[in-house]
């Protein structure tokens, strides 16, 4: 038997005036858009909430750590690097916004490959069943070597790789970000899995010499993370798994020995938001009085836009 459809006559209801809304407009409303306006016209016509309040607030973290003298920390997936956003961020750099990288080993790999011959990123599904996929002989010799001799110096991954590259004069430095970072004492620690990068493929690999040179920098970014608390912000810029990771247990060894890492702000900005990024930079390394953001959207167009921003209000407040 078809069952009746159901009498709504008597449906109770009440006034609009009386419901509580997550919007008004008065208070969170868009300005208006025009012709000729500056970045900082642009982000406070943006509604305050949402998206764009989030992005407004971690421009404000990132200025007031600055101010404070506490350090930003940006931890990066190879993405970033491959899309070319090495000038966004030495600018970053220059403007002393970014006091340390962290990034995994394919990032190292792709700055070294620019740095070389101003390409990178190869065609993985042409070569792949011809087993050439990875086998570039200058990106495994030089980047294996750097590490041999860096290491034998006390260096770790990162500074070792910036080091040889403005020691052989790479042609294309301009652009590398170990390379910037390396010329001004900006530590860029490199954090590896080992098997997941195309110089594990090569004879030269040595894993004795890969292990310590990673691990030196993981100690070293647990003494920046360290610093974090009152005041300083950890984003984590397109890395799935392995650096979100890393920072977790960085944060943990900070905290076991003693240092005060709270009310600081982290941030993991991504195109999609994973289960890793949320739950160890985003939610639990801020259950105290911390703060956690996430701002989704691609990259080549949130990390400019996110740069503009911070530069522009640090330009506001020395003027």
């Amino acid at each position: 038997m078809k069952p009746n459809l159901i009498d709504l006559s008597g449906v109770k209801t009440y006034p609009l005036s009386e419901r509580k809304n997550k919007t008004i407009m008065s208070r969170d409303k868009s300005g208006e858009v025009r012709p000729g306006m500056t970045v900082a016209e642009l982000l406070s016509v943006m509604p305050d909430q949402l998206g764009s309040q989030a992005l407004n607030g971690v421009i404000d973290a990132i200025v007031s750590a600055r101010q404070k003298g506490k350090p930003v920390i940006m931890a990066m997936g190879a993405h970033v690097i491959k899309c070319g956003l090495q000038p966004v961020l030495k600018s970053l750099v220059e403007a002393d916004v970014i006091t340390a990288f962290a990034l995994n080993g394919a990032g190292s790999i792709h700055d070294y490959e620019i740095s070389l011959i101003g390409e990178t990123s190869e065609d993985v599904g042409a070569v792949l069943h011809a087993g050439l996929f990875g086998m570039a002989e200058e990106t495994g010799r030089d980047i294996n070597g750097a590490l041999k001799e860096g290491v034998a110096l006390g260096l770790g991954y990162g500074e070792s790789v910036g080091r040889f590259i403005n020691a052989n004069n790479n042609p294309h430095r301009g652009w590398s970000l170990l390379s910037l970072c390396e010329e001004r004492g900006v530590p860029v620690t490199v954090h590896v899995a080992v098997g997941t990068d195309i110089i594990h493929q090569h004879a030269s690999a040595d894993g004795a010499v890969i292990g310590e040179a990673s691990f030196r920098d993981f100690r070293l970014l647990t003494s920046i993370v360290s610093e974090l608390g009152d005041g300083g912000v950890y984003l984590n810029v397109g890395s799935a798994v392995l650096l979100p990771e890393v920072f977790l247990k960085a944060l943990s060894i900070a905290q076991n020995l003693g240092h005060h890492v709270d009310n600081f702000t982290t941030v993991n900005m991504d195109m999609q938001q994973h289960y890793r990024p949320l739950q160890n930079v985003v939610k639990r390394p801020t259950a105290g009085k911390s703060m956690g953001y996430t701002i989704t959207g691609h990259h080549e167009i949130m990390l400019p836009l996110l740069a503009a921003g911070v530069l522009d209000r640090i330009g506001s407040c020395h003027g």
